[in-house]
């Protein structure tokens, strides 16, 4: 798996959902389905997306039991159309069944983050600027969704609190100077930690340049007219990062702004699941 999602964050996550759904077993499975009988199934695609999860459904599959083999037949990344096969499944009857549920929980809500990242992306064709994702994950599946949004041609921010320093709102009324503050706070701080200033209008960019220490202004709820003023003022002396009520219908405009990057929250906090379906065929016997 590629990026920040290793196997070992994998496993974690799908051990934790498989203890919640079945803490004591599967007792509709246990009761009905032959211990000796083989499902197969396949992962099938009920609407149009991009993928995201086929390590995170081996996973799933496996881990109640060994034996289950998982043959991915789509890669992460990969569009897939209505009808489409995207993975079999073969293997005990009632591991398959009893991992089923939260296999296509993760791998559904992780391919609905790629496609809808993969729109915006498509949105900004053209110009130089990135689509990133923010903090605003489902607590404990961080790792998993940002992988998702890689899949849809996107890029993450920072991970957690403590990858990098972004002074928002909140930090800089708490000071009485800011570009001392700053400077106070990059001597502070490893050469190699990126510092980033959040700022909601033009007339508070000068203090944060000022300071000669920030990587990254983030230019918060501006209009596009205030919006390429910025990236004008700026100049070059920081990256520019627009954020703030950005949907598919205004990316483009404030893509075409001349900003370096995009964070959009929505990437991953408002997204449905994309309807994908385990079709099992249960009653052959080992």
């Amino acid at each position: 798996m590629s990026g920040l999602l290793s196997r070992r964050d994998i496993q974690r996550l799908v051990d934790l959902a498989l203890a919640e759904d079945a803490p004591f077993g599967d007792l509709t499975s246990q009761s009905l389905v032959p211990a000796d009988a083989v499902a197969e199934a396949r992962l099938v695609a009920r609407e149009q997306g991009v993928l995201a999860g086929t390590e995170v459904l081996e996973v799933a599959m496996t881990s109640l039991d060994a034996s289950v083999r998982v043959t991915a037949h789509a890669a992460d990344g990969d569009r897939f159309e209505v009808g489409d096969a995207l993975a079999s499944i073969v293997g005990p009857a009632r591991a398959v069944l009893q991992a089923e549920r939260v296999a296509l929980n993760l791998v559904q809500r992780m391919s609905a983050i790629a496609t809808l990242t993969a729109r915006y992306v498509e949105a900004v064709a053209g110009t130089s600027t990135r689509v990133v994702d923010t903090r605003k994950t489902t607590p404990g599946l961080r790792a998993l969704e940002r992988h998702a949004v890689r899949c849809g041609g996107g890029h993450n921010h920072r991970f957690s609190l403590s990858d990098a320093v972004m002074a928002k709102d909140n930090h800089l009324a708490l000071v009485d100077d800011v570009t001392v503050a700053l400077r106070t706070a990059a001597d502070r701080l490893p050469h190699t930690t990126h510092l980033e200033v959040e700022v909601d209008r033009l007339e508070q960019i000068d203090a944060v340049l000022d300071s000669g220490v920030v990587g990254t202004i983030m230019l918060d709820n501006f209009s596009i007219a205030d919006l390429r003023a910025g990236v004008a003022h700026v100049a070059g002396r920081a990256m520019v990062e627009a954020s703030g009520g950005i949907t598919l219908e205004t990316i483009g405009d404030v893509a075409r702004t001349g900003v370096d990057v995009i964070s959009v929250g929505a990437l991953t906090h408002g997204v449905p699941a994309i309807d994908l379906g385990l079709d099992i065929a249960v009653g052959q016997t080992q």
